[in-house]
Parts: structure tokens; C-alpha cells; sequence
């Protein structure tokens, strides 16, 4: 009772110690949960869990006696006869020893009574395949998590993107409508109008092709959940970053490609250790009850009959397959160890890579707020001297146009620093939903 209590406590505070390093909104997490039971992929890999399971209690069954019933039924000829004499006087007879009508029916029965660990081993193989299949929802899991995490933040990106191009649309529209009453009083030409019109145009042109990108991606959200809605309007997914020895290890313990990984060097074990029983022998007792004719000397008066026995079954030259199977099956072994080296090396460029674009956005996304800054307060002296007709079109057109530039830099830094967050938690096999 008290392992099982310290366990609890133990899986509590592991789940509360994960949670607190990552933050994400309820919405966000709607959407993962929900398209757990709505993609087709993790449906597929659902079901081979069930199969696994369906696999492994067959080997268990192995175990049982096998009970068969048959019945038959045969016409000989000619009959069997022979001449004997049958009476005191020398008289002959002939006395028949095999029936012409044959009858037979029986119960059958068999168990294997030795299998030198033949059983406890495809069953461990099951089990490993068990395993397998479960890992493999969770990978699923994990890459569907990440695919819907990614679009979200897509789609808040494209909106933030868009709200940015209404304002530079306002803007341009508010000097036009000055361009416009100055050319009503004379104090600008038509010239001036039509480049800041030029210039509307290729905003609306901008956003157009946000906008379709935005309906793109939620899309996208409706083939990964079913859900169309998605209200996000801030990059607010964070977890606290960790240094790379510390993140690959906790890649290690929870990303499910790593358990995956170690699955199939199991398997891969499992199977050598199958193959290796192949050599062994194995005893099997069975016996037979029934009712059948042909007995002398009343061949043709059906009888009840039984039998008994044990029989030994021991492999002794197989051509050296056995020992080519051995060998590939350590060969397989040895292959998915050095898998399991490769996965680790890319965890460690991919996790470093993570950190590295983290640490290069927050620096990046500090340096943009002066120049945002700077650039309205540059776009408010412009407009004030465009207005009072110090400032030329082309000046406003560059005050907008940088001020723009700078807003959607920072836009894009937030944006690649949440994906990136996003994709070290992924890394690290957190399951944040």
C-alpha cells in the first residue's frame, strides 16, 4: 500500500512538474484533443493496437491442448479371406480379417508438454509488439499535436499580419483623402493622387494574398480537426527553456520516437531469441479415443478403442539455416542500435537548432521595438508635413512603407519564436494537451 501511495505521489508531481513548464491556452488545446478522435492516421494506428492485443493473447493460447473430432468411413475390396477348417469332420471355412466396411470415429487430443521456452518467448515478442503499438499512438499523437499547434499559430499569425495591412490601408486612405482636397484647392496635382492610389492598390493586393493564406490554413485546421474555428489572436504558447544536455535527455525519456526506437531494438532482440529456439526439440503427449471396426476375429463388430503417448521431436540438420537466421537476426539487433545513435545525433542538432532560433528571436524581437518607434514617430512627422505641404508623396509612401517593414519583422520574429518553442516542446516529448 505504501509503494502504491508514493507512486501517485510520485506520477502527481511528475505531471504538475511538466505542466508547469509549458503554457497553453484551452483553445489551443481543444483543437489537439479533438483531433485525436477525429484524424484518420491516429484511428489506423488505434486499431493496431488492437490487433497487437488480439496477437499476444493468441500466443498465450498456445499454451492450451488442441481437442479434434473426426469420423470416416472406407469400402474395401477384395475382401480379405483366408481357408480354415471349422468343424470336427474337416470341414472349411473361410474366415475373413479385414472388414469391407470400414467405420471409425474419435476424439483427438494433444499438448505440448516441453517447448524449452518456445512459448514464453513468442509471447514476450507479442508483448514487445504490444509495446510497439502503443508507442506508435503516442508518436502519432505527438505529430499531430505539433501539425495543429503550428497551424494555429499560423493562422494568429496571418491575422496579426492582416490587422497590420488594414492599418497601412487607414493610413494611406486618410493621406489620399488629403491628396484629394489639395488637389480640389490647387496645391497638389493629379500625379500625386494616382501614386497614392498605386500605392492603396498594392496594399489591398497584399492583403488579398494574406487573406487567402489565412483561409489556407484553416483549411488546413479543418483536415487535422474538423473545426473551422480558431479565435487565437496571441503567440502565447511558452515552456521554459532548458540547456541542450538537459532537453536531449528529456527527448530521451518522453519523445516517443525514442521509445519507438528502443521497441524495435527489443523486437529486434526478441526475434533473435525465437530464432535461437529453432534448434531446440520439444515433447508433445496426445491421445485418442473412439469407436471403430476391423478387430479380429469380428471385424465387422465396431469397438470402443483408445490410445496414449508421448512423442519427441528433435531438429538435427536444417542445412545451416538455422545458424544464417541467427546471425542476420544479430545483425538486425545491431541495426536498430545504431538507429537509436543516429535518432540521438539529429535529437541534438534539431533540439540545438530549437534553442539557438529561441535565443536569436527574443534578441531580435528586443532590437525591433526601437525601430518601430522611431519609424512612427517618423510616419507622424511626415504625415504633418505632407499635410502642411512640406513632405512630398513619395516621403509618406517610405514613412508607411518602413514603418510597415519593421512591425511586420517584429511580427515574424514573435512568430518564428513560438514555433520554435512550439517545436523544443515537441522535441522534448512534452505532452502539452
Amino acid at each position: 500500500m505504501k509503494k502504491i501511495f508514493l507512486l501517485f505521489i510520485g506520477v502527481f508531481a511528475m505531471v504538475n512538474f511538466l505542466s508547469a513548464q509549458i503554457k497553453i491556452n484551452d483553445e489551443l488545446k481543444d483543437l489537439i484533443n479533438r483531433s485525436f478522435g477525429y484524424f484518420p492516421s491516429l484511428k489506423e494506428a488505434q486499431n493496431n493496437v488492437a490487433a497487437a492485443q488480439q496477437r499476444l493473447d493468441l500466443a498465450k493460447l498456445n499454451n492450451l491442448p488442441t481437442v479434434s473430432g473426426g469420423a470416416s468411413y472406407t469400402y474395401v475390396q477384395p475382401k480379405i479371406t483366408l481357408p480354415f477348417p471349422s468343424g470336427p469332420n474337416g470341414e472349411v471355412t473361410d474366415f475373413q480379417f479385414a472388414a469391407v466396411h470400414n467405420y471409425e470415429a474419435a476424439l483427438n487430443g494433444s499438448y505440448t508438454l516441453l517447448d524449452f521456452g518456445r512459448l514464453k518467448a513468442n509471447i514476450e515478442k507479442a508483448k514487445t509488439e504490444l509495446l510497439y503499438s502503443k508507442h506508435n499512438i503516442d508518436y502519432n499523437k505527438s505529430n499531430l499535436a505539433f501539425q495543429v499547434a503550428t497551424t494555429y499559430y499560423n493562422i494568429v499569425f496571418m491575422k496579426k499580419a492582416i490587422a497590420i495591412q488594414d492599418s497601412v490601408i487607414a493610413f494611406l486612405n486618410d493621406n489620399k483623402n488629403i491628396v484629394e482636397s489639395k488637389l480640389k484647392n490647387g496645391d497638389a496635382i493629379r500625379v500625386d493622387l494616382l501614386n497614392i492610389q498605386a500605392q492603396v492598390d498594392v496594399e489591398i493586393n497584399r492583403k488579398v494574398d494574406l487573406e487567402n493564406s489565412l483561409q489556407k490554413q484553416i483549411n488546413l485546421l479543418e483536415y487535422e480537426t474538423g473545426q473551422t474555428a480558431s479565435h487565437g489572436t496571441l503567440f502565447d504558447f511558452d515552456l521554459t527553456v532548458k540547456q541542450l544536455t538537459d532537453a536531449l535527455g528529456e527527448a530521451q525519456t518522453n519523445n516517443p520516437d525514442f521509445m519507438i526506437a528502443n521497441d524495435k531494438i527489443k523486437q529486434a532482440q526478441d526475434e533473435l531469441g525465437v530464432t535461437k529456439l529453432t534448434n531446440r526439440p520439444y515433447l508433445n503427449v496426445g491421445a485418442n479415443v473412439g469407436v471403430k471396426d476391423n478387430y479380429v476375429p469380428k471385424v465387422n463388430d465396431p469397438r470402443f478403442n483408445y490410445n496414449a503417448g508421448v512423442s519427441l521431436h528433435v531438429p538435427i540438420y536444417s542445412g545451416g539455416r538455422t545458424k544464417q537466421q541467427i546471425l542476420l537476426a544479430e545483425t538486425n539487433v545491431k541495426q536498430n542500435e545504431l538507429a537509436v545513435e543516429t535518432l540521438k545525433n539529429n535529437y541534438k542538432r534539431d533540439i540545438n537548432q530549437a534553442l539557438t532560433d529561441i535565443q536569436s528571436n527574443i534578441n531580435r524581437i528586443k532590437n525591433t521595438e526601437g525601430q518601430i518607434e522611431q519609424n512612427k514617430v517618423a510616419q507622424e512627422i511626415t504625415a504633418s508635413r505632407f499635410k502642411n505641404g512640406v513632405a512630398t508623396n513619395l516621403d509618406l509612401t517610405n514613412a508607411s512603407t518602413n514603418l510597415q517593414r519593421a512591425e511586420l519583422t517584429r511580427l515574424q520574429y514573435e512568430y518564428q519564436l513560438c514555433l520554435a518553442k512550439v517545436q523544443l516542446a515537441n522535441l522534448s516529448g512534452y505532452q502539452y494537451w
